[in-house]
């Protein structure tokens, strides 16, 4: 089934993601910077949720206190945004 996060914070709107067993497979990110989101959605492909999170959580981007990457790692371990 596919789980859909909202983001706060960051360019993205959204993030879309499915769970294989403790995988997580088909991120897609609504909004941002689209090439580096896709290559973070193929680095992240087939990881699991605490993979994801032990690289990208705490992530940020400029000024900005959480990143798109940030707001995967929470999405993936079903925090709030």
């Amino acid at each position: 089934m596919e789980e859909i996060f909202k983001t706060r914070g960051t360019c993205a709107i959204e993030i879309r993601f499915t769970r294989d067993g403790d995988k997580i497979r088909n991120i897609r990110f609504t909004g941002g910077c689209n090439g580096n989101l896709k290559a973070i959605a193929k680095l992240c492909e087939g990881m699991t949720a605490e993979d994801i999170a032990a690289k990208l959580l705490g992530n940020t981007c400029g000024s900005k206190p959480t990143s798109c990457a940030d707001q995967l790692a929470k999405a993936v371990l079903g925090r709030e945004g």
